[in-house]
């Protein structure tokens, strides 16, 4: 599990720095358009990731979308 999350996380990082070169960034603005692009894409792959077990567990309704909250929340820290 810790791989697979590394694994989107560099992913993510590559990503962003790609999106950062493209709109020619720098210093600061750099930084901050990076630090929330890899916030957004590593809360994006959580919440994939718990609509997968919400669905393994076979959750529909309001019980899927109170576990997929809890679950990002978690996840977050």
């Amino acid at each position: 599990m810790k791989k697979c999350e590394a694994d989107v996380q560099q992913a993510a990082a590559f990503t962003c720095e790609t999106q950062a070169a493209s709109r020619k960034l720098a210093g600061a603005a750099k930084t901050s358009f990076l630090k929330k692009c890899e916030a957004d894409a590593t809360a994006a792959s959580g919440a994939t990731a718990c609509e997968a077990q919400a669905n393994t567990r076979k959750l529909a309704g309001a019980a899927k979308t109170s576990f997929v909250k809890k679950c990002v929340a978690d996840a977050k820290g």
